[in-house]
C-alpha cells in the first residue's frame, strides 16, 4: 500500500483495499511481494492521465516527481524517502531507448502492419525492512578466514558479495576466505533471505565484524612491531607504522593471535569477532524502466523489440549480480504480463494449468536485448551505501511492459485489458473494439 503513490509528489493520499476471498489456490509473496502491482497501479494511472489531457506520459511524470533535494521526505502515505534522483533517473533512461525518435519508428511499424508501441516506469520498492541479521568472522591459525553469515544464498551470489566485503575491509584475498551461510548447527542465529535484505542487513553486520577485527589485530600488531596502536595504519590488509617502512599483514596477526607468548598481556587468543546490525528503516531502491514492442493485429503476438533500465540501488558491490538481478526480475514481470497464469474451468473449479506443460513461463525468445544502467545514490541507513536489488526489475516490469502494450493497442481503439497479455487475449480486444 505504501509504495502506491511511487515517486510522486503527491500532497494527500487515501487508500481503500478491498479483500475477497476465493477457493482458488493460495499465493504466497513472490518476488516484489505487492510492490509490483502498487507500482503498476500507479503507473498505468499516469499513462491514462496523460491520454487524457493530451499530454506526453514523460512529460507528466517528470512535472511531478519528487525532486532530489525535496528528500528526506515522508510520503503521503507515511513511507520515509531517504534518497533517490527519480528525474535524473528517467531523462537517461529516455536517453538510452531514444524516446525521441519513437514516432518514427511507430509509422514504419504502421507501414508494415503493425502496432508499435513505448511504455515507462518508474518504480519504487521498500526493500530490507527492519530486523536484525547476524556475522561472524573467524580466523584459523594459517591466517585463513571463515565467514559465517545468516542469511541463505538461493543462487543470488552471496558468497561473491560477501568475500568482497571482507576483501575489501580486511585486504583478503578470496581464495582465503570461505564462506558459511544459513546452517544452523554453526550459525548464532539469521533471520533469512527475503526483501532485499542479504547484502543490505546481513552484509552490514559483516562490515562492522570486520571493523571489530582490525580493532583487537591493531592492538597485536602494534605489540609485534614495539609500536603504539595510534601510530599504526590499515591499508590493503597491512598494518604499518606510519613514516616507517615496518609492518606486519593481517594474516600474520591472524597467526601469532594463536600465541599467548605473541600477544600483549591480558589480552585472549584467537582472533574471531561477531556483528549485529537492524537498519532503522527500510531502504528504497528505486529506478526509470522503459519498454518498447511490437503487436500483430492479425494474431494478437506481442514481440519485445528493446527494455532499458536505469537502476537505483545504492552502491553496486557487485555490479555483475546486480544486473543479473536485475534480468531475472524483468524476466518473471514479463512473464507475468505476457503469459502465465494460473487457470481454473468455471465450472468444477478443476484446476487446468496444474503442471508445467499447461502453465506457459518465458523463455529466451520471448525477450529482446535488456540494456541496463546504473544510477548510484548511496543511502546513509546502513555503512555500505546500499539499497538491496533482489527485486527491483520485477517491480518496474509489469507496468512499464503493459504500458507499451496499451500503447500500441490505443492505436487501434482498445482501452482496457487485463492481464496476461497473450496472443488469444491482445487479438479479442483488437476485435471488440473494432466491433
Amino acid at each position: 500500500v505504501g509504495t502506491l503513490i511511487g515517486v510522486y509528489d503527491v500532497p494527500a493520499a487515501h487508500v481503500a483495499v478491498t479483500c475477497v476471498h476465493s477457493n482458488t489456490n493460495p499465493t504466497a509473496p513472490y518476488r516484489g511481494a505487492g510492490r509490483p502491482e502498487a507500482t503498476y497501479v500507479i503507473e498505468r494511472m499516469l499513462d491514462e492521465a496523460a491520454r487524457e489531457l493530451g499530454i506526453d506520459p514523460a512529460e507528466l511524470r517528470s512535472r511531478n516527481m519528487i525532486a532530489s533535494d525535496a528528500m528526506p521526505l515522508k510520503t503521503a502515505l507515511g513511507l520515509n524517502y531517504d534518497c533517490g534522483a527519480f528525474v535524473e533517473n528517467q531523462a537517461a533512461a529516455l536517453k538510452m531507448a531514444d524516446y525521441a525518435g519513437f514516432a518514427a519508428r511507430k509509422a514504419a511499424s504502421k507501414a508494415n502492419g503493425k502496432l508499435r508501441g513505448i511504455g515507462l516506469a518508474n518504480p519504487i520498492e521498500r526493500a530490507a525492512s527492519p530486523a536484525p541479521d547476524f556475522a561472524e568472522v573467524r580466523f584459523s591459525t594459517d591466517g585463513t578466514a571463515t565467514v559465517l553469515m545468516g542469511t541463505k544464498s538461493q543462487g543470488q551470489g552471496h558468497e561473491t558479495v560477501y568475500k568482497q566485503i571482507v576483501g575489501e575491509r580486511l585486504g583478503l584475498d578470496s581464495e582465503d576466505v570461505r564462506v558459511i551461510d544459513g546452517d544452523t548447527d554453526r550459525v548464532a542465529f539469521g533471520m533469512g533471505t527475503m526483501g532485499s535484505r542479504s547484502t543490505v542487513i546481513g552484509g552490514s553486520a559483516l562490515f562492522y565484524a570486520s571493523e571489530k577485527i582490525v580493532e583487537k589485530a591493531k592492538l597485536i600488531a602494534a605489540h609485534q612491531l614495539e609500536a603504539s596502536a595510534e601510530d599504526l595504519e590499515f591499508s590493503g590488509g597491512v598494518f604499518r607504522v606510519a613514516g616507517t617502512d615496518r609492518e606486519i599483514s593481517l594474516k600474520d596477526v591472524a597467526k601469532a593471535s594463536f600465541a599467548p607468548a605473541k600477544l600483549p598481556k591480558g589480552m585472549e587468543p584467537g582472533l574471531y569477532e561477531t556483528a549485529t546490525f537492524s537498519p532503522e528503516q527500510d531502504t528504497y531502491p528505486n529506478g526509470s524502466h522503459v519498454c518498447e514492442l511490437e503487436i500483430d493485429p492479425d494474431t494478437g503476438v506481442v514481440e519485445m523489440l528493446g527494455y532499458w533500465v536505469v537502476d537505483d540501488v545504492g552502491v553496486m558491490i557487485n555490479p555483475t549480480i546486480v544486473k543479473g538481478q536485475i534480468h531475472g526480475g524483468i524476466a518473471q514481470g514479463v512473464g507475468q504480463v505476457l503469459m502465465e497464469q494460473v487457470a481454473y474451468d468455471p465450472e468444477s473449479g478443476q484446476l487446468l494449468s496444474g503442471s508445467f506443460m499447461d502453465y506457459a513461463m518465458p523463455r529466451a525468445d520471448n525477450f529482446s536485448q535488456i540494456e541496463i544502467a546504473s544510477n548510484e545514490v548511496p543511502t546513509k541507513l546502513n555503512p555500505l551505501g546500499v539499497k538491496g536489488a533482489g527485486e527491483a526489475g520485477t517491480v518496474g516490469a509489469l507496468p512499464a511492459v503493459m504500458n507499451a502494450i496499451m500503447n500500441a493497442l490505443s492505436e487501434v481503439g482498445v482501452k482496457n485489458l487485463d492481464m496476461p497479455a497473450s496472443p488469444d487475449r491482445v487479438w479479442r480486444a483488437i476485435r471488440d473494439a473494432a466491433n
